[in-house]
């Protein structure tokens, strides 16, 4: 495996690229359609990474892909520089990264929500609301669910992690009894 601080340097170098030339939004919308179509046909970033096919072919392969789906000429650049050095098979964990720098110069904190059954829409707007409130940043969330849960709510922002979950409280009922 590719060390993170390389991988890092890959994603904080297009992030200054992008803020730069003010193409952040349509860069990072690329990134994310990008994304999507390597998890659902892995075997193209699979056809990437072999060295049984020639770099011509991949070459051409990733014009073909781009062309199906346009990207901004700084993402068909950044595409081509992973394909080129051999780091196109760590797309994901550079977007990522990626999407952690956007969101520190944006001045935007990421959460990860984990619930025991899918929020309505109006719940997650008032805990967004909250966890704005609480952090004094604008907040991305991500909706996870976990039947485990039984009921509540986990939040994960970068290391602190909130744990209102049901399960975790009957734990703790569970530990106190066994004290006395």
């Amino acid at each position: 495996m590719i060390p993170s601080a390389i991988l890092g340097r890959y994603a904080r170098s297009l992030a200054d690229v992008v803020f730069e030339e003010n193409l952040e939004p349509d860069v990072t919308g690329d990134l994310k359609t990008y994304s999507e179509i390597f998890q659902a046909v892995p075997d193209l970033l699979d056809a990437f990474h072999t060295p049984a096919v020639p770099r011509e072919v991949k070459e051409r392969l990733l014009g073909e892909v781009m062309a199906k789906y346009p990207v901004n000429r700084v993402t068909a650049n950044f595409l081509h520089i992973l394909l080129r050095h051999n780091r196109i098979r760590y797309f994901q964990p550079i977007f990522e990264s990626y999407q952690k720098q956007v969101n520190e110069r944006k001045g935007v904190l990421s959460a990860t929500i984990t619930t025991a059954a899918p929020l309505s829409q109006q719940d997650a707007a008032r805990l967004g609301e909250k966890l704005a409130g609480i952090t004094g940043k604008s907040v991305s969330m991500e909706f996870q669910t976990d039947p485990e849960l039984m009921g509540g709510v986990i939040v994960r922002m970068g290391s602190t992690i909130y744990d209102g979950s049901i399960r975790t409280q009957l734990a703790e009922v569970r530990r106190q009894l066994g004290e006395k």
